[in-house]
């Protein structure tokens, strides 16, 4: 398996994020791509902050499922999250256009990834040494 399947999903939304931010127009988040009428007449709009949220909730699930399958979770996925965490937070201090909100949000679902990661393998170091 290459070192870019090891690399945490999370990174796709770190990567479009940075594209969007110094490459797209200035008003980008504040752009609204849909609309969703509700029951109570309101009309929900998408923009490109709340999809990028959302986009990181469903990626952050499926890195945690990832981290439970039965194999041994690898140290090399368990870095790469954490070096990715680092540069996220690097990042929103020191770059003017990563100080936003949806950045720190990112940042923190990749701060729970992991945190994840280690809390699922400590606890399957711990299964192994009381079996064997």
């Amino acid at each position: 398996m290459s070192a870019f399947a090891k690399a945490p999903l999370l990174l796709i939304l770190f990567i479009a994020y940075n594209l969007m931010v110094f490459t797209g127009p200035a008003d980008i988040f504040s752009r609204v791509w849909f609309e969703i009428p509700m029951m109570n007449g309101a009309e929900l709009p998408f923009n490109s902050e709340l999809l990028m949220i959302l986009a990181g909730l469903l990626l952050l699930y499926i890195e945690i499922f990832k981290a439970t399958r039965t194999h041994q979770i690898s140290m090399l996925e368990q870095s790469f999250s954490m070096i990715l965490f680092i540069v996220f937070m690097a990042e929103f201090l020191l770059v003017k256009q990563a100080g936003s909100s949806t950045f720190l949000i990112l940042a923190s679902m990749q701060l729970l990834d992991v945190m994840a990661g280690f809390t699922i393998s400590v606890a399957g170091a711990r299964r192994d040494i009381q079996m064997g």
